[in-house]
């Protein structure tokens, strides 16, 4: 079983996403770490920059 990487209050930054632009690069914090699923791990989010959470997979982050 996989294993997050991350934890909360941890400081990730997005990696470049041409698939989704209407998600605002730069360093986010870790609100939760989500259930492992088939796709692997996903968290919660927030830029502190527009104060939204979003979720994301764990490819897509990189500590910042």
């Amino acid at each position: 079983m996989a294993k997050h990487k991350f934890a909360v209050g941890d400081r990730v930054a997005l990696l470049h996403n041409s698939s989704n632009i209407n998600v605002r690069p730069g360093v986010y914090t870790i609100v939760r770490a989500m259930p492992v699923t088939n796709e692997g791990c996903q968290y919660r989010a927030k830029n502190s920059m527009d104060n939204h959470e979003r979720v994301f997979d764990e490819v897509q982050l990189r500590q910042a």
